[in-house]
This record gives structure tokens, C-alpha cells and sequence, in this order.
């Protein structure tokens, strides 16, 4: 069974800083490349920031230079820091992946397993 479970959102201050998990299991790690989403209310979810199998990372405009993405393949896990955080980042923060390690997607539907999500919030 394939399963991803996100976790380390919480509350934190303007200018504060996180780092989400992205545990998986149930497929081979290195196959996939980890995609970041993010969904605030009464917004579709976006792409925030993804990782091939070899490493190649992609960012979304708005969290470039703020927000950074790593995996560990052995671990089988995926990681976002985020850093400099404002109240735009407000979100769910989904972790996905995509049964193709070479390509960074940035479209929802090249996802094929999503975790359950994890809350963000940034008070100003």
C-alpha cells in the first residue's frame, strides 16, 4: 500500500520558519520524483516546489530563494524548508509523487499519490 504522510506545519510568525516532512512507503523511493503543493481556502492548489530522482529541484516564483526542497532516498523521505515565511504562505501543504523520476511536473494531474496534507499557518 502506498501511503505519504506529511508532517511538521504548525503556527508560526511572519518572517518564522518550518520545515515539512514527506514520509513514504510502499514503492521504490527512487523511482518517483516528490512534488510540494499547496492549497489555501478558496484557492485551487499549486505547485510550490519539486524534486527529480537525481536531485534536479524546481520552485514556484513566489517562494524561490525562501523555500527549498531535498529528499533522501534511503530514508524514503522528502523535506520542504521554508524560511522568511509571510501570511501568503498560508496553506495545506500536500506532498506528492510522480512515477517518473527523471521529470519535474508542475501540474497537479502528473501526481500519482498524494499524503493527507499539512497545515501552515503565518500570522503577521
Amino acid at each position: 500500500e502506498v501511503q505519504l504522510v506529511e508532517s511538521g506545519g504548525g503556527l508560526v510568525q511572519a518572517g518564522g520558519s518550518l520545515r515539512l516532512s514527506c514520509a513514504v512507503s510502499g514503492f521504490t523511493f527512487d523511482d518517483y520524483a516528490i512534488g510540494w503543493f499547496r492549497q489555501a481556502p478558496g484557492k485551487e492548489r499549486e505547485f510550490v516546489a519539486a524534486i527529480s530522482g537525481s536531485g534536479n529541484t524546481a520552485y514556484a516564483d513566489s517562494v524561490e530563494d525562501r523555500f527549498t526542497i531535498s529528499r533522501h532516498n534511503t530514508k524514503h523521505t522528502a523535506w520542504l524548508q521554508m524560511t522568511n515565511l509571510n501570511p501568503e504562505d498560508t496553506a495545506i501543504y500536500y506532498c506528492a509523487v510522480e512515477n517518473y523520476a527523471a521529470r519535474i511536473s508542475y501540474s497537479v494531474g502528473r501526481y500519482d499519490y498524494w499524503g493527507q496534507g499539512t497545515q501552515v499557518t503565518v500570522s503577521s
